[in-house]
This record gives C-alpha cells, structure tokens and sequence, in this order.
C-alpha cells in the first residue's frame, strides 16, 4: 500500500507487520548484498535514513540445517526493526520450512525473496534470476512462502530480475503471478542476469511493471543505478515505482541515504560529508565490525574490503591507500585515519557508479533449463552463501 504527495511523488510505503503497518517513509530501502550487508552495515545505512534494510541472501536449506554462519547473517543490529531476511531456494518444501522456522522462532518481521541473482554458482543450479523462467515451480515456492508466512503475520515480497536474456524475460509474468499469491510487494532490478551489472538499467522495464501491475495494488520498487539522491527522486518521477531499492550506490557510502530522504523530501541543498566526516563513519563501521564479529582480526579484514570504496575520488597517497587494506586492528585504523586531510566531498567522483561492473556473459544454466518452462524440477544448493 503507498501513499502519495499532492505532486504526486511517492512519499510512503506500508510493510503490514503483525504488530501492526510500518510507514517505510521515505520509501528507501537497502538491497541485499553479497559480503556487504551484514549487521554493521546495515546499521550504519539505518543511521543515514534507509527505511528498510535487508539481510544478506541466506539459503532456505542452510536454515533449517541451522548451520552457525548462517544463523549469525539473520541477526539484526542493535535496535534494527523490521528484522528483514532476504531467502534463497529452488525447492518449495524446503522454502516452508524456513519461512516456518522464523516464525516459530520469532526471526524475522519481514521476508524478501531473492529471483535476482545472476551469479553463476546460482544459476547454474536454476536459481536467481534463473528460476522465474520455470513458472510452475516459481509459483510454488512464492505460494509456499506466503502461505507459510501468513499465520505469523509476516509479509513476503520478492525481488527480481528482467528475465535471463532478452530472449527470455520473465518479469511480467513472474510478477502478475506473486501479486495474486499475495505478496506485499514485487521489486525490479531493471537488468537481465546476462547483463550481470553492466550498462543502464532499463528504467522502462519498471514504468512497464507499474502498470502491469495496477489493477493488482501491488506495489512495485525500482532498483538500478541509483547513484545520487536525485538519481532516486528520477526513478519515482519517470517510473511511477512505489520506492526504490539502493544496492552498489551505497557501497562505502551510506550517507547516500541521508541524500535520498532529503531529495524525497524535496530539499534542494545536498549535505555531503568532507573526508574527515567519512573518516569517523568509517570507524564506527571498523567498531561495529569488530562487535558483531567478537574479534578484531577477523572484523579487520572484513572491513578492508570497504576501504578503497569509502576513499574513492578523496585524495589520498597509494603508499596510504595500501595501509588501509591491510588494517588488521582499530588502534592501527585509527592511526591511518588521523593521517587524512580534510577536503570537500568529490562530488563528480563519488556521484559516479562503483561496486561490481562485471560484464554480460551468458548466463550459466542446468542442462535443459531452457526447454520447457512449466517444468518443475530444480537442484536445492548445498551451501550457504550470499547473493545479490
């Protein structure tokens, strides 16, 4: 349910919780990512503004096997509500029993289901952005969900992509039919998997899901190459989405967030933060790493990963830049900060895409994948990992 603005731009989103609707305002939400957002992050990203903020891509099956690395991707930060768990599966009963588990177990206030990913070791198994083509065995997992879901409470959405290629898009289809099962939302990742994360996202695919999706009521939320505030503001004008979903926009960069509430808000001035106000984001993001991993060497070295993403267009020395990567403790991060000069935000780099930029390919699927779409069988993957 949305809710909009005299202009007409969308300025709220519903998420009905058991305990009662939440007001996604404004409607800003934080993409699942590989890697990335895990509970620091995540806070971090709730600091700034982000209305929701999804787990990392957890699979159904490690779940249920209840295996400890994948018990502790679910746990939220301190404070964090709604609890988002984004899940992954190509096999329906195994979806039930997840989606039953964190409700028994009282995990989760809200469920995303992942349609999206292009990655190989996904695909490969029919899942992702590879298992919307199969329409049998789609529908039987969003309904396995959502059925699972309903006596807690929680609602389920889902996140997709256009389809594998452009010969084989799903995203009409796939949509319509978890609008009628009863998802809350449906969110579009405006690329095929075969484009992984190169080129523009096709913004018209969402115009083209708004519509297809009206007489439904269900919302639907935009998500590709949302750089800037403004950039965010641009999807919701020209696509009519409900809300927009941000993924490598705001990789070292979770004040994108604060640029987007202002820019839904209809503030014209942008508050971008100097190097020295990023240095103390970055150790707060070094603090909450080390809390949430209870040790400081591995925190660390999760956290060398963001460097080169939180310095990027800042002038700072090569010789510094690899200290950074190399930060195996906070009173060494802490030191390596305190050597930075002060300088203005660099507007033209740090507006400018970033994150994964790997180009299309073809996408990699089961033998026969392609041969018959209201087929129903599908390999279950084995280990847990992420995706995005």
């Amino acid at each position: 349910m949305v809710s909009a603005s005299p202009s007409g731009i969308i300025k709220t989103l519903t998420l009905p919780l058991a305990s009662g609707d939440h007001i996604i305002d404004p409607p800003v939400v934080l993409a699942p990512m590989a890697g990335i957002t895990n509970a620091p992050f995540r806070t971090l990203c709730r600091e700034q503004g982000a209305g929701l903020f999804v787990s990392e891509m957890v699979t159904a099956r490690a779940l249920i096997e209840r295996r400890t690395e994948t018990l502790r991707m679910i746990v939220p930060g301190k404070g964090e509500w709604p609890r988002s768990v984004q899940l992954y599966s190509v096999d329906a009963a195994a979806m039930k029993s997840a989606v039953t588990m964190l409700g028994k177990e009282n995990l989760a206030d809200h469920i995303d289901m992942n349609f999206g990913c292009p990655v190989p070791k996904v695909t490969r198994k029919g899942g992702g952005a590879a298992l919307p083509y199969k329409r049998r065995l789609f529908t039987s997992i969003v309904q396995a969900a959502v059925e699972a879901a309903k006596p807690f409470g929680i609602p389920v959405t889902v996140k997709m992509r256009i389809g594998i290629d452009s010969d084989h898009e799903t995203y009409l289809e796939a949509a319509m039919s978890a609008a009628n099962l009863g998802v809350s939302w449906v969110a579009l990742h405006a690329r095929t998997a075969q484009q992984m994360y190169e080129g523009k996202s096709d913004w018209g695919a969402i115009t083209r899901l708004v519509e297809h999706l009206k007489p439904t009521g269900v919302p639907v939320l935009g998500n590709g190459d949302i750089w800037s505030g403004d950039d965010g503001l641009r999807m919701a004008q020209e696509t009519g989405c409900a809300g927009v979903v941000v993924g490598r926009g705001c990789l070292g960069r979770p004040w994108l967030f604060t640029d987007l509430v202002a820019s839904f808000k209809g503030e014209t001035n942008r508050h971008l933060p100097t190097l020295f106000e990023v240095r103390e984001i970055m150790y707060r993001h070094g603090e909450l790493m080390v809390e949430y991993f209870e040790s400081e060497d591995r925190g660390c070295r999760d956290l060398r990963k963001h460097m080169a993403w939180y310095l990027k267009g800042f002038r700072v020395s090569s010789a510094l830049r690899r200290q950074f990567g190399l930060v195996s403790s906070l009173k060494e991060f802490r030191a390596l900060l305190d050597q930075l000069e002060e300088q203005p935000y660099p507007v033209a780099v740090g507006d400018a895409p970033r994150g994964r930029t790997s180009h299309g390919r073809p996408v990699t699927l089961p033998d026969g994948w392609l041969r018959d779409p209201d087929e129903m069988a599908a390999i279950e993957l084995e280990d847990a990992f992420s995706g995005g």
